[in-house]
């Protein structure tokens, strides 16, 4: 593949473009207060989604009804996307899959994941990660997660060449603790994600890029929204 052009919208949603092809990781757009795009203005030909809570889930349901596109998800929350019209890939924990050339692996995430949306009718699942394989490109999108050991065993396995790791506190890991975890992970970039959307997960992106550097040679880079790095 090509440059791979890689986009923070605000949250812990990115935008990944690749030889024509647009990849949406967890599209919480209209109700984020920090987005400045509207769900009308993508038009992805994939969606992935970590888990069912309503600012990963967002405007997946309005977005893939309009484009048409493929959504890639745990098992239970592709069976609430499919009661909607939504074509969906369902997955699981360790498993892979790959749609339009990009593989999809589905890793561990420590947090919870009932689908919002649903008024809990619909099993949520598990959360998840995944990690990105676009050619030799491998980019470790860790979802809501806590910190835990087995980041040493996605490092082994997967080599990430980027991280992108919530620092928000309270619902997933701090700065302190997504910097351990970058620690283990040791991927060539790292980029904070899930903070300062809303007050209670304010945070610091600088003590983050601080603690990484006491702990390792991986290049923090802080995006502004709408923002893109090339990789």
């Amino acid at each position: 593949m090509g440059d791979i052009k890689l986009t923070w919208l605000g949250h812990s949603c990115f935008r990944i473009d690749v030889e024509g092809t647009v990849l949406l990781i967890d599209p919480f757009i209209n109700d984020n207060p920090v987005a400045t795009l509207k769900s009308e203005d993508l038009y992805p030909d994939i969606i992935a989604v970590t888990h069912g809570h309503r600012d990963h889930l967002g405007d997946t349901v309005e977005i893939s009804k309009r484009s048409g596109c493929k959504v890639v998800c745990i098992h239970e929350l592709s069976q609430y996307l499919r009661s909607k019209g939504i074509s969906t890939e369902g997955m699981n924990i360790g498993g892979s899959i790959e749609v339009k050339g990009i593989r999809f692996t589905m890793t561990d995430a420590l947090h919870s994941s009932s689908i919002d949306e649903a008024c809990w009718d619909f099993d949520g699942g598990k959360a998840a990660g995944f990690i990105v394989s676009i050619g030799n490109i491998v980019v470790y999108h860790a979802g809501d997660t806590g910190l835990f050991g087995d980041m040493k065993l996605i490092a082994k396995l997967y080599s990430p060449d980027v991280a992108l790791l919530p620092i928000g506190g309270r619902y997933t890991m701090d700065s302190i603790d997504a910097a351990l975890a970058v620690g283990m992970l040791h991927p060539d970039i790292a980029i904070p994600m899930h903070y300062n959307t809303f007050d209670v997960i304010e945070q610091d992106p600088i003590i983050f890029e601080k603690k990484v550097r006491s702990i390792c040679d991986t290049k923090v880079m802080i995006l502004n929204v709408n923002s893109s790095i090339f990789l």
